[in-house]
């Protein structure tokens, strides 16, 4: 099984529909197998004019079955290597390069770790199939999961599940996984999780806390929050007026990050209550396109169970 077998990309029809609106560059910065980038190539030869697809994707598994699956469109897509965090930096010498000043009208962000990459035990990103404990996007990243589980003290353990988990049982599962790497280090994503059910008090819970725990592993490795700010603010830097920014988020860490980001984006400063001000001192710089996020319908569901928590937010840049 390979990337060519997830075809199915999480709210397709929603995303594509709600970002595309006039011909340009459409940024996919979290590419994996090509699957929303298929469906906005299809959506972008409906449109009068050039337009152009970048896609991002740090993992080389994911590119080169994108490459095979979206051959056809030849020039019209451009797949680069790298973190939708360096977004600038990678579509700059793109736009250069088209020559006519294609404006940057789409940013499309579907956050989270790819259905390939769970599913894959050599990545080590799921509980469920054992596995050496990387949890990389990029394979090349220089920190593992076995470094931080291994390598951080039982506080900063604590705080991470806390954090980045939500787990209340952080510090118990900290104090657990120290107790017992002192024997030896913790290598396998087998390990870790006999590690932990052990130290949940209610057997019927351990699942919840094995995915808040893995979660907060795989947020640390890649900085995953980090990123996200990054991209967000750079990615709205990029759009020309008109241009959408759409973002599909799974838990409410990342969620939380866009709504903000959002939210400060399609707000007027009119300073301190009572100044009754003719202008604002900082006038807003997009509309929301949809006030409510847009969740999965039932049948996808059906189709697709991780679909369930998804969330799809899009602004309009003014």
């Amino acid at each position: 099984m390979d990337y060519q077998d997830y075809h199915e990309p999480v709210l397709a029809r929603e995303s594509v529909s709600l970002l595309v609106t006039l011909p340009g560059i459409y940024i996919d910065g979290t590419l994996g197998g090509g699957g929303h980038s298929l469906q906005l190539l299809r959506h972008l030869q409906t449109l009068n004019g050039d337009s152009l697809l970048v896609g991002i994707d740090q993992d080389t598994h994911a590119l080169e079955a994108a490459g095979e699956k979206l051959g056809e469109f030849g020039d019209r897509r451009r797949l680069v290597r790298g973190n939708f965090g360096m977004v600038k930096e990678l579509v700059e010498p793109i736009m250069r390069g088209t020559g006519n000043g294609l404006p940057v009208m789409g940013f499309l962000l579907d956050l989270g770790v790819s259905s390939f990459q769970i599913d894959t035990p050599e990545r080590g990103f799921s509980y469920l199939k054992d596995g050496p404990l990387d949890m990389r996007m990029d394979p090349d990243g220089p920190l593992t999961a076995a470094d931080v589980v291994n390598g951080y003290e039982e506080a900063a353990l604590a705080k991470l599940f806390f954090r980045y988990g939500e787990e209340p049982l952080g510090g118990r599962i900290a104090r657990a996984i120290v107790s017992a790497r002192s024997s030896a280090p913790l290598t396998t994503t087998g390990e870790l999780a006999e590690v932990i059910r052990a130290a949940c008090p209610r057997k019927d819970l351990a699942i919840k806390t094995l995915s808040r725990i893995y979660q907060a592993l795989r947020i640390e490795v890649n900085d995953e929050l980090g990123v996200l700010e990054q991209a967000l603010a750079d990615g709205f830097e990029l759009l020309s007026p008109g241009g959408r920014f759409a973002v599909i988020s799974y838990h409410s860490l990342e969620d939380r990050i866009v709504k903000r980001f959002f939210a400060a984006k399609t707000s007027a400063d009119w300073g301190p209550k009572g100044l009754a001000l003719r202008e604002p001192l900082k006038p807003a710089e997009a509309v929301l396109v949809v006030r409510k996020p847009v969740e999965a319908t039932a049948e996808e569901i059906s189709r697709n169970p991780r679909s369930r928590s998804a969330r799809l937010r899009v602004i309009q840049k003014l």
